[in-house]
């Protein structure tokens, strides 16, 4: 699952977060589904993260993979 998750990532998720500055590293995929991201670069910090993350990510994910269940947004 970790290569159609990168996919989803650098072809949809990426060119958005970049526009702003920002970027996102996967941290973890859980066997239960669940993608742990960090955002860097101009969006960690950024009061409007969590939809970033529910929004954009999210999203994007679950809409291509079925086996994610959800992304949790790893602060620090």
């Amino acid at each position: 699952m970790k290569e159609k998750v990168e996919k989803v990532m650098e072809e949809e998720v990426r060119p958005v977060l970049r526009m702003h500055g920002g970027d996102v590293e996967v941290v973890e995929i859980t066997e239960e589904g669940v993608v742990k991201v960090k955002l860097t670069g101009g969006c960690a910090g950024c009061p409007f993260s969590m939809m970033t993350t529910v929004g954009v990510i999210e999203s994007a994910l679950k809409a291509k993979i079925p086996e994610v269940k959800g992304v949790e947004l790893i602060e620090g």
